[in-house]
């Protein structure tokens, strides 16, 4: 794999477009040492941005959580979004806008320092290794818990916020597994490191934890109204994890990992079941819909 540092085109980069290996911050940036920074993930099918509205809208929504005004409106991102993947040729790939409080101040007050913005994108294909999506990937239970959403922006998509996801995939990998289920600071199931998760019973319903402590995830609304429409029921509601021994299904939603099944979490196990299958064919089938129209 080519480091991302090294690579060809170009990056949006404060409404320029800059040749991708020239694209610099300093390294005493706000950004980089104190994590005043948000960003965005967003999926490419076929040439065009899944739900890029909804994205650029959370997008500009963490940056205010963050106390910080993005210096470009939601059109001028979304516009500049467009013209980036057509000038990369990006057909089924990855965008990635950030945000950030650059180095005019060094210190905990930030409030003089320049918003920069970037814009990137790359073909990109499944999250996970496309054999494990087939099978269902595996989770260990982390040790991390999901702070109280009285001690952090717990509704965004900010830098900060993915720390104990790193440690906790990290230690998951070390242990053999694929990702990493984190419960909420009340000991509920809340989430993996990158993922919303649902959870099906013997009686076909799915079950996914409230989004009250962590993100309520672009991919995992789709999804919900996707089973809606085929007259799954939805439960949204605490689950706890002795409840885990209860379910035939797991999966994880999300813009990078899609619809990804859940073969086993700690010493649960689940079926790839035609459910599952299912849904995962109506997502493509949902977020190529445009093309095909």
């Amino acid at each position: 794999m080519i480091p991302y540092d090294k690579r060809e085109g170009k990056i949006w980069y404060n409404n320029e477009l800059v040749d991708w290996q020239d694209v610099k911050l300093h390294v005493l940036s706000h950004g980089l040492h104190y994590a005043s920074c948000v960003f965005e993930g967003e999926r490419v099918y076929d040439g065009d941005i899944f739900k890029l509205e909804e994205h650029t809208s959370r997008f500009f929504h963490s940056a205010r959580r963050m106390g910080f005004e993005i210096p470009y409106s939601e059109n001028e991102i979304n516009e500049s979004s467009r013209k980036i993947v057509l000038a990369q040729n990006v057909k089924n790939g990855y965008v990635r806008p950030v945000a950030w409080r650059g180095s005019e101040m060094m210190a905990i007050s930030a409030q003089q320092t320049k918003i920069h913005v970037a814009i990137a994108t790359w073909e990109w294909g499944s999250y996970f290794d496309p054999k494990l999506k087939l099978e269902g990937i595996k989770l260990n239970i982390s040790n991390w818990r999901r702070p109280a959403p009285n001690t952090i922006p717990w509704d965004t998509k900010a830098a900060g916020l993915y720390m104990i996801c790193t440690l906790s995939k990290h230690e998951a990998e070390k242990q053999g597994y694929t990702d990493s289920l984190m419960l909420d600071h009340e000991g509920n199931v809340a989430e993996a490191t990158g993922a919303n998760i649902f959870f099906k019973d013997k009686e076909g319903s799915l079950h996914t934890p409230v989004p009250d402590s962590f993100l309520d995830g672009i991919t995992r609304r789709t999804i919900i109204e996707i089973a809606r429409s085929k007259n799954i029921k939805v439960n949204e509601r605490k689950i706890k994890p002795d409840e885990l021994k209860n379910f035939t299904g797991c999966f994880l939603t999300g813009t990078a990992a899609e619809v990804t099944p859940v073969s086993q979490i700690d010493k649960f196990n689940f079926e790839v079941c035609n459910t599952i299958i299912g849904l995962s064919e109506s997502y493509q089938k949902t977020v190529r819909k445009k093309k095909a129209a």
